[in-house]
């Protein structure tokens, strides 16, 4: 395994050895949220949109969050110096800020938890493999789980608690695809395990709304506000039923490591893939808005 840095509440230790207690409310209820952050020629990506929806994830929990950003940008510096220190890598970094209620009393009363915790790790981006980033990723639609409601946890929320994620996942591994799509109480497409999903049918970007339960994603939300719109795409957010997936002749996923990843299939339909396609016209224009992002903004450099 790669070296991974971390950064508890101000000390810095390598990620495997322990640093938070054992009731630690993040430990034992999921009681956190986390934010994660890459980035671009050595400059944060999204800065202050990720740390809006931090604070959004923290509200909804009543949870305070401890550090202002500027502290927290110190924090990461500091880490991300670290880890340069211990590990001879040039790229991209993946930067993963938790926040937890902190410990106290066994209990699920909030009242019981003593101060705020923080801990970030930083590492190497997640890069694509080759053969997935020109083939497109495998999808299979999830059989044993729904996605939680909206009325239920919401998973616009991004909280510490990822278990329906990751059954769903654990389902499309052994039924051998690289990743799930998750279909909410209705029976609609939702999104992906950590990603979210969007189509192409007929030259126009298809993804389903918030309203299907989905993370309040960053690059699905520059995708749409910013990046298609450069590249003279056009979008509309609607409901996606399975039925409806035959009829798309894209499919791609959206998240903060990995921007935008093609899908080649789900549960056995082919998506056309490659240079003439939408969604390589999607990733093209995302890369130049990183670029321009990255220059635009040297105060989050690294």
């Amino acid at each position: 395994m790669h070296y991974i840095q971390a950064n508890t509440n101000g000390r810095l230790h390598p990620a495997d050895e322990p640093s938070i207690a054992p009731l630690n409310r993040g430990f034992l209820y999921g009681d956190a949220v986390y934010e994660v952050w890459r980035t671009y020629r050595g400059v944060i990506f999204a800065w202050e949109e990720h740390w809006a929806r931090m604070r959004v994830s923290a509200a909804a929990l009543h949870m305070p969050l401890a550090v202002s950003p500027e502290q927290m940008l110190t924090e990461i510096r500091r880490t991300v110096a670290a880890y340069w220190q211990k590990a001879p890598y040039a790229g991209d970094l993946y930067i993963r800020l938790q926040v937890t209620r902190g410990g106290g009393a066994i209990g699920l009363d909030v009242a019981l938890a003593d101060r705020p915790d923080f801990v970030l790790l930083v590492q190497p981006c997640p890069e694509i493999p080759e053969g997935k980033a020109s083939a497109g990723m495998s999808l299979v639609i999830a059989t044993s789980l729904r996605r939680n409601p909206v009325q239920s946890l919401d998973p616009s929320w991004k909280t510490g608690n990822y278990l329906n994620n990751l059954l769903c996942l654990r389902e499309a591994r052994a039924r051998g695809a690289d990743d799930v799509v998750i279909l909410n109480l209705a029976g609609e497409i939702s999104e992906a395990a950590v990603s979210n999903i969007g189509f192409v049918r007929g030259g126009v970007v298809v993804t389903p709304p918030l309203s299907a339960g989905i993370l309040n994603g960053i690059t699905r939300k520059l995708v749409l506000r910013e990046v298609a719109a450069s590249a003279g795409i056009p979008w509309v957010e609607e409901t996606v039923l399975p039925e409806h997936v035959a009829s798309m002749q894209e499919c791609f996923l959206m998240s903060t490591t990995k921007d935008i990843v093609p899908v080649g299939s789900l549960d056995g339909l082919r998506f056309r893939v490659g240079a003439d396609t939408v969604t390589a016209r999607l990733k093209v224009a995302f890369a130049s808005a990183a670029a321009a992002y990255a220059a635009a903004h040297p105060e989050l450099s690294l």
